[in-house]
């Protein structure tokens, strides 16, 4: 059996629906649900998101984020933004996103980077909540959309998206640039 391990307020979790081996929580009482903005101490919090969203993508091999690093540009540069979903007080879920600017439309979006919802919490509606405070953040901010990427395999989320009317935008290749490449680019 797979515990769900997390942080909170440095102390380390284990849901109780994981050690009873539950399959899911699709009877929450979702006023039970708190969404909020991250803070500073939930640093860590985020960090262990982003180690459970790396797993089940299959990219753990990829993650090279540290604390630091999340420190750093959430709470210091304030370059992003994260909120928590939580569960009776419990971190269950959280996004990360940040403002985009459409020279077309001249307006700015909200591009959401990351959204995870712990595995016995899928399928419950706490990730319709996360994206319905974004989109409530979005609109309040004067932005005129929200934006992400999904993975091509991952059926779950695409048909979860599908259901709430989010378009995909099948014309668009999305390019990356890294590493060597970039710093050839540079000139660096």
């Amino acid at each position: 059996m797979r515990f769900f391990v997390i942080r909170y307020k440095e102390h380390i979790y284990l849901s109780f629906y994981e050690i009873l081996g539950l399959k899911s929580m699709k009877k929450l009482d979702l006023k039970r649900i708190k969404i909020r903005p991250a803070v500073k101490h939930d640093t860590g919090v985020i960090f262990d998101f982003i180690r459970s969203l790396a797993l089940y993508e299959k990219r753990l091999h990829e993650l090279s984020v540290t604390e630091a690093d999340i420190s750093d540009v959430l709470f210091e540069r304030k370059i992003a933004e994260a909120v928590i979903a939580e569960y009776e007080k419990m971190p269950v879920g959280f996004a990360v996103f940040f403002y985009n600017f459409s020279t077309f439309t001249g307006k700015t979006g909200i591009y959401i980077e990351d959204l995870y919802v712990s595995s016995r919490f899928r399928r419950s509606g706490i990730g319709k909540l996360i994206l319905s405070y974004i989109a409530r953040l979005a609109v309040e901010r004067k932005c005129d959309r929200l934006e992400w990427t999904v993975l091509k395999w991952n059926e779950p989320s695409l048909e979860f998206y599908r259901k709430l009317e989010a378009e995909p935008k099948d014309e668009w290749v999305i390019y990356k640039m890294s590493g060597e490449a970039l710093y050839k680019l540079a000139g660096i």
